[in-house]
């Protein structure tokens, strides 16, 4: 297959092409974290998947600097690389991934000492064989964290390297290592939920490990580990590029454990169990948006910085459409396999079966809006104007939903908190395209 550089025009056949690995890419990296959960859920028991269930959150929360310096640092590189200055950006390459360890580690000590206390606080209603669960398999999760920011971060840095099918390559190896390590750990040695974090945990090695190792030799690639330089500027504007990406990972967390929290007030460990099954199947759907749009980033970044805004304007407009088609497309998915989806983690228990199929139906409907914010928050973190990008993603993934998910439950009960994440679909798509015009003049697209 032609080798697709961010210099060229893009229409919409090439567009695809070159976005499909991160799509696949990003869909495969929630499909072995969904492995852990099939597992889970038919081998060891209900309690231990709502344990998982619970503790995810903050998990996520914890790695989402790993995000933040992939998305962000990517900008960086991306309008570096379209400025002509290749060595600067290999050294930006070199000193984000060291950052990224130090950071990891820290994180990793922190998640260890208040993981107890979290599980507490976030099983408030919970039983206590559920959090017990939770703290076992969020402690053991931490000793690959920094790991897991580095296998974030190396998904958007492949991309700008002109390799997303390396990337997927290496995203698949370690999915199928996680994918065997659970099989041997949970039916094999009888470890139970322990042995889903350990199979997790050495996945997220490998993931992790593996892009080092090629950045590291000499490779056909756009960048190469060069000898890092600290620079503050350089990291504060990183951080402010990706804040977005993760303002977006830790308010969805907030979210999910909100979510949890009312869902244990209306039906106790079953909305727990509901929730978890809805969010493995969004995993998926908006891994689609998210791959297309972190794929897409480093081309309109290499455009931006090279200033070539007729290029930069079709990008959008592409964009928006194929953003379109995707939501009309995965809604319909959404509600034609609810059913088949919600029996692959739910077999036994009737009403927990029944809650997650309605949950599921009634979440479904956001798929046809959810790529618009996705998309534009991405575009404004690839022109480097990450308080636009925070802005859309704040309000969608914190301000609307929190309040839709207090508010509407006050009025229809758990229907309500099924339907919050319509709610805040709707107004984050006004904003991202209010944004969307108001900063038109301004870059030329």
């Amino acid at each position: 297959m032609q080798h697709i550089q961010l210099s060229e025009h893009f229409n919409f056949k090439k567009l695809l092409r070159f976005t499909l690995p991160s799509i696949v890419m990003t869909v495969f990296t929630s499909v072995y974290t969904i492995v852990d959960g099939v597992f889970v859920s038919n081998v060891v028991g209900d309690n231990a998947f709502a344990g998982l269930n619970l503790i995810m959150p903050f998990i996520i929360i914890l790695g989402a600097v790993g995000l933040m310096f992939g998305s962000g640092g990517s900008a960086l590189i991306s309008k570096t690389l379209g400025e002509g200055d290749e060595d600067r950006a290999k050294r930006y390459l070199s000193f984000f991934v060291i950052a990224i360890i130090v950071f990891g580690v820290v994180f990793a000590l922190v998640g260890l000492a208040v993981m107890r206390p979290v599980a507490e606080l976030l099983g408030k209603n919970a039983s206590r064989e559920t959090v017990e669960n939770s703290i076992l398999y969020g402690r053991i999760c931490m000793c690959s964290l920094p790991f897991l920011m580095l296998q974030y971060s190396f998904q958007s840095f492949m991309i700008t390297a002109e390799k997303p099918t390396l990337g997927f390559l290496i995203t698949v190896t370690a999915g199928v290592v996680n994918g065997i390590l659970d099989a041997v750990f949970i039916a094999a040695f009888k470890w139970g939920l322990a042995g889903a974090a350990t199979a997790t945990c050495i996945g997220q090695v490998v993931g992790g490990i593996l892009p080092i190792v090629y950045f590291a030799r000499k490779n056909s690639s756009l960048l190469k580990f060069k000898r890092p330089r600290f620079e503050l500027r350089a990291l504060l504007r990183t951080c402010a590029n990706g804040s977005s990406e993760l303002l977006t990972n830790i308010s969805s967390s907030i979210i999910g454990m909100l979510y949890n929290m009312q869902l244990l007030r209306f039906a106790g460990d079953g909305g727990v169990i509901a929730y978890g099954v809805i969010m493995y199947v969004n995993m998926i759907f908006m891994g689609i948006f998210f791959g297309f749009s972190m794929g897409v980033a480093p081309v309109l970044g290499y455009h931006y910085g090279a200033e070539n805004r007729e290029e930069l304007k079709s990008l959008r407009k592409k964009c928006l459409i194929i953003m379109l088609v995707f939501g009309i497309v995965l809604t319909g998915l959404a509600e034609a396999l609810s059913r088949p989806l919600t029996a692959i983690f739910v077999r036994d228990n009737r009403e927990v079966f029944d809650l997650t199929l309605d949950g599921m139906l009634l979440y479904s409907i956001a798929y046809l809006l959810m790529g618009f914010s996705v998309f534009g928050s991405a575009f404004f973190t690839a022109l480097n104007n990450g308080l636009v990008s925070a802005g859309i993603s704040f309000l969608r993934a914190l301000v609307f939903q929190l309040g839709a998910v207090l508010i509407l439950p006050i009025f229809w009960k758990i229907t309500g908190v099924w339907l919050a994440v319509v709610f805040a679909e709707v107004l984050s798509t006004v904003v991202t395209f209010v944004s969307l015009a108001a900063m038109q003049k301004k870059y030329g697209y």
